[in-house]
């Protein structure tokens, strides 16, 4: 490596500095417009200042979003890419003369410094698959759709509370039956008014509803709203705004199904997918998050480096007399939920994960100190799998 190059990443130009590698001279410190001309020229200039001073590394602090189109031409030209995370240029810079003023020449020149001082420990950036592409923006949008959906439904049970308690503690709104019935009846006066034959009518016209549920479903409606009989201020507006409410829940859920259609499809394309599913508790929506994120485990030469980016590893701690292991703050909190969740729906379904979380148990364990020693032995064996391109066995389990 003869020259770094740094480049910091943003929406409409990127900033690029050309450093000697050996002996930190800029050789050129200069804005890239964030098109493809500009950007094909940067690359030219990176090629002849290769043909003066040897090969270059070209690091970026940002990738995919507004670095994609960078990304990719720089990799479709066959340079080497790494990644330097933007908090690491930040402490990086903090630790140099004026370190707290910032500008976009600054950082770039810090990110090419990292290459010289780190270069060989910084991930290398490989070209992205069509399917891993595909996978990261549909995963990105479904968590969109489901946070959105997640407020949206606390905001309509506060609202349905604050009007009609009793029908509020009988209703489930993540159930489609429960929905439709909030989009068109909320008040105990509009529940009385129609009787148990339109409402049933109704719900029967939604689709997809069984007969034993809508029946329940009615009845505790009913139930509530004989059971109230005085109206409360502002009622009407909010009876509006829990309608809207529903309205927006059933449209999200017709778009998070079709998501979910999508994202199976692709993963039916995949080649790691089928593999990570035969772990239990590995389901199409975690397999999809974990390719999305992970995509594969060509950066984790080990278990060991999966479970550290994911923030399940231990993390040592020695400071003169003072040695301990503890429990790391740090890590990819998408990699962390995804490996925790699969493990809490592995013990209903994994017989040898649930008696290795009844062992801990047995051990003093509390339930969430278990769940993530569990979610750590299982990153093992799903390294594994993917590792030895063979699908889920007790004896995977066993030897982790």
């Amino acid at each position: 490596m003869a020259v770094a190059v740094g480049v910091d990443v943003a929406k409409e130009f990127h900033w690029a500095a050309l450093v000697h590698a050996e002996t930190g001279k800029v050789l050129a410190s200069r804005k890239v417009d964030n098109d493809p001309a500009a950007i094909q020229e940067f690359i030219d200039q990176v090629r002849t200042a290769e043909t003066g001073h040897g090969p270059a590394t070209v690091a970026i602090d940002v990738l995919g979003g507004i670095a994609a189109l960078l990304q990719a031409m720089l990799l479709d030209a066959g340079l080497r890419l790494v990644h330097v995370p933007g908090l690491a240029v930040n402490r990086a810079r903090r630790g140099t003369r004026g370190g707290e003023h910032k500008s976009d020449p600054r950082d770039a020149k810090v990110i090419a410094d990292q290459i010289r001082l780190r270069g060989e420990e910084l991930r290398e950036v490989t070209p992205t698959g069509e399917a891993d592409a595909e996978l990261r923006l549909l995963v990105g949008r479904r968590r969109e759709l489901v946070v959105d959906q997640t407020r949206r439904l606390g905001r309509l049970r506060d609202l349905l509370a604050s009007i009609h308690p009793g029908l509020e503690r009988r209703i489930d709104a993540t159930n489609k039956a429960d929905l439709a019935l909030l989009a068109r009846y909320v008040t105990p006066t509009q529940i009385r008014r129609a009787g148990r034959r339109r409402i049933s009518e109704y719900l029967r016209h939604v689709g997809g509803l069984r007969a034993t549920s809508i029946d329940t479903l009615v009845e505790a409606a009913l139930t509530a709203a004989h059971g109230q009989h005085v109206a409360v201020p502002g009622e009407t507006v909010a009876a509006d705004l829990v309608r809207d409410l529903a309205d927006e829940a059933l449209t999200s859920r017709t778009k998070i199904a079709e998501l979910d259609k999508r994202i199976t499809q692709v993963l039916d394309r995949h080649p790691d997918a089928a593999l990570i599913q035969t772990l239990p508790g590995m389901g199409a929506t975690l397999t999809a998050e974990f390719l999305a994120v992970a995509g594969g485990i060509t950066r984790f030469a080990t278990g060991d480096q999966l479970a550290s980016a994911a923030g399940l590893a231990p993390v040592l701690h020695q400071s003169g007399k003072v040695h301990y292991l503890r429990r790391a703050t740090g890590g990819d909190k998408i990699l962390k939920r995804i490996f925790y969740q699969s493990a809490f729906c592995a013990l209903q379904r994994d017989t040898t994960s649930r008696a290795f979380y009844d062992r801990k148990r047995a051990e003093g364990k509390r339930h969430h100190q278990a769940l993530i020693a569990l979610a750590r032995r299982r990153i093992n064996v799903l390294h594994a799998i993917l590792r030895t391109r063979q699908p889920y066995r007790i004896d995977h389990a066993l030897a982790a």
